[in-house]
């Protein structure tokens, strides 16, 4: 270092004396060179004094921390001789006693766990063997006394009590085999008695969830519920498992099976009301021994489960919806079809009420309805030939017959097409008799002339036009009375009129144009409704 330094030294007067500086100017330089040097040193000499100093506090400290652990776990000092005149003899000081000082620590936290163990153990056989309201002491343990010593004399106390428990123990016991014996002598099981409390308590929590019970009426058994799962050391509440509080609990459960019953019937009348009327909106017969099969007489005899019964009920309308889906189309078509029928049959009652064109009030009405009713009865045979198309590709898919209130709609429809046509025929007979009695009667008229009834020669009558003549545009012989009211002739018509004292009547020809009937093409009419229609139109000026 002094090479260094005289060389840096040399450099630096040789920079002087080609700079030309002064001697003073070099002499302040060096003593300050010389300040600065000085103060380096001095830092570095307090530097190595203070981690001296630490490196003292340290062992001093250890070894006081050493000395505390080893007079509280009553093990000698073990002391390591410092020596100043050594070089790095505190490095070596401090090195040796670190790892004595943490195997110390170690040992120091054994001790400390075996005692608070032992303690644990004491204040725990303490609590057991005390009277209930015994309020349990605590050991005082002290860190600065864990010798061996302190451990064995609480090891000893623990050894005392674990002595006294297990005669306390021997005696509990043979108190429990004396009560068991009378308890026997009785007949009384304990565990079956706990075994029956819990089974009521659980059978009371499936009817409570099922039945949604309010939480005011669950609280007043809570102290049942609450011990379903407890053992038997842990029933010591009094009166828990006494006669009359089981038959407490027992009537209880009792009352909310019964009530449970009542609502299974309920509900199984509800669902079989439901299946009713879905069978009767898809018109199905019920099956053979179905009223057996879900009676409430069943269930109250314990032959069926009302469970079973309800998912059974459940499956069955489950089971109609799907038949009434597929049969919906052809139902629509059935309730058309049979609207039709009633229509056809208001008709024939119609046809046949004499006063049907008569001129009182809500005639017309009549009339109109009349006229729809024609349309829709000879709609009927093409929805009967639909009908069946339908029916027949219904039954082929299913493999099976297609039933409306019990009978195969099928048969129905050919049975009620044969009725049809043996009414057609019977109609068609009837028409044509109608028609030949008209025609001789319209004969004797042509040939006679008509005679006025006696009791009617004084009132008034609207003339009537045979069509059948008037089609064929034949002259018309008619007595006319003498007309009350504008309704009785119109203006287009010629008339004759006789005198009301005449005794014979004289036929007056009366010759007309045909009128242009309103007659809706493809309908059939009766005889009077088309009169009726000839003489509307010849109204019509």
């Amino acid at each position: 270092m002094e090479t260094t330094c005289g060389s840096l030294l040399l450099q630096l007067q040789d920079i002087w004396d080609e700079v030309g500086e002064p001697d003073g100017a070099r002499d302040r330089m060096l003593l300050e060179l010389e300040r600065e040097c000085m103060e380096v040193y001095r830092r570095k000499v307090d530097q190595a004094n203070r981690g001296r100093a630490q490196l003292r506090q340290a062992i001093a400290e250890s070894e006081a921390e050493l000395a505390a652990i080893c007079s509280a776990m009553g093990e000698p000092l073990v002391h390591v001789k410092q020596s100043n005149q050594k070089s790095g003899a505190l490095l070596e000081e401090i090195n040796a006693i670190g790892p004595y000082l943490e195997e110390m620590k170690k040992k120091k936290i054994e001790r400390w766990s075996q005692i608070l163990g032992v303690v644990g153990q004491i204040e725990k056989i303490s609590s057991e063997i005390r009277p209930a309201g015994f309020v349990p002491f605590k050991i005082p343990v002290d860190e600065s006394d864990l010798t061996l010593r302190k451990l064995e004399e609480l090891r000893m106390s623990l050894q005392s009590l674990e002595e006294e428990k297990k005669e306390r123990i021997k005696q509990v016991m043979k108190y429990f085999n004396t009560l068991h014996s009378l308890c026997e002598v009785l007949g009384i099981d304990f565990k079956q008695t706990i075994s029956e409390l819990q089974d009521l308590a659980s059978t009371m929590l499936v009817l409570w969830n099922l039945m949604d019970t309010p939480i005011e009426e669950q609280q007043a058994f809570q102290s049942v519920t609450c011990n379903i799962a407890a053992s038997d050391h842990e029933l010591n509440e009094p009166n828990t498992l006494s006669t009359d509080f089981l038959d407490y609990v027992e009537a209880e459960v009792l009352r909310l099976e019964q009530l449970k019953a009542s609502k299974m019937k309920e509900l199984i009348m509800k669902k079989k009301a439901e299946l009713e009327e879905h069978r009767r909106r898809a018109h199905l017969v019920r099956d053979e021994g179905y009223a057996a099969q879900f009676s409430i007489e069943a269930i109250e005899v314990g032959v069926i489960d009302p469970s079973l019964l309800l998912e059974q009920i459940e499956a069955y309308i489950a089971t109609v919806k799907e038949d009434a889906f597929s049969r919906k189309d052809i139902l629509e078509r059935v309730e058309r079809w049979l609207s039709a029928c009633e229509e056809e049959a208001w008709l024939e009652d119609y046809n046949k009420d004499d006063n049907r064109y008569s001129a009182g009030r809500g005639a017309h009405i009549m009339l109109k309805r009349a006229e729809k009713a024609r349309v829709l009865v000879n709609k009927i045979p093409g929805m009967v030939d639909i009908l069946t198309a339908k029916i027949i590709a219904w039954e082929k898919e299913r493999s099976t017959e297609f039933t409306y209130d019990g009978a195969r709609l099928l048969s129905v429809l050919e049975e009620f097409m044969i009725v049809r046509h043996e009414k057609e025929r019977e109609r068609k007979r009837q028409r044509d008799q109608k028609k030949l009695q008209d025609q001789f009667k319209a004969e004797q008229e042509l040939l006679y002339g008509s005679k006025p009834s006696p009791s009617k020669s004084n009132s008034a009558k609207k003339p009537i036009c045979d069509c059948s003549r008037d089609e064929n545009r034949t002259p018309k012989k008619i007595v006319v009375p003498t007309p009350r009211t504008p309704m009785t002739v119109s203006a287009p018509m010629q008339m004759a009129t006789t005198a009301l004292g005449t005794t014979k009547t004289t036929p007056v020809r009366l010759a007309y144009d045909k009128p242009k009937l309103n007659l809706q093409q493809g309908v059939e009419y009766s005889f009077e409704e088309r009169r009726l229609a000839v003489y509307r139109a010849a109204q019509v000026p």
